[in-house]
């Protein structure tokens, strides 16, 4: 059974910062593509950051960008979101994504989904 299981959300104060977590199990993801998208309240899900689980190549919402990095730790299979210097607009619920194709920006191309994790940024 797959689970992705978030966590390191909370309340934080604008400018500064929070790491979330993903830990993966019940499969390999080694060839899978892993995201992190959020859902503020009102707004439809949007992407936020997403990598191969293997592989340099890391991808980015313009908003984010120069402040959130995702990350992964084989030894762990754990997925990593560390966001700086955060906003009040960035307060929304994180969930983590796992998909069996290429990076993408679409949420429906990810099969596998956290239950999600709050974070609320005060300004």
């Amino acid at each position: 059974q797959v689970q992705l299981v978030e966590s390191g959300g909370g309340l934080v104060q604008a400018g500064g910062s929070l790491r979330l977590t993903c830990a993966a199990s019940g499969r390999t993801f080694s060839s899978y593509a892993m995201a992190w998208f959020r859902q503020a309240p009102g707004k439809e899900r949007e992407f936020v950051a997403a990598r191969r689980w293997s592989g340099p190549s890391t991808y980015y919402a313009s908003s984010v960008k120069g402040r959130f990095t995702i990350s992964t730790d084989n030894t762990k299979d754990t997925v990593y979101l560390q966001m700086n210097s955060l906003k009040p607009e960035d307060t929304a619920v994180y969930y983590c994504a796992a998909g069996p194709l290429s990076v993408t920006t679409r949420s429906d191309e990810y099969d596998y989904w956290g239950q999600g994790t709050q974070v609320t940024v005060s300004s």
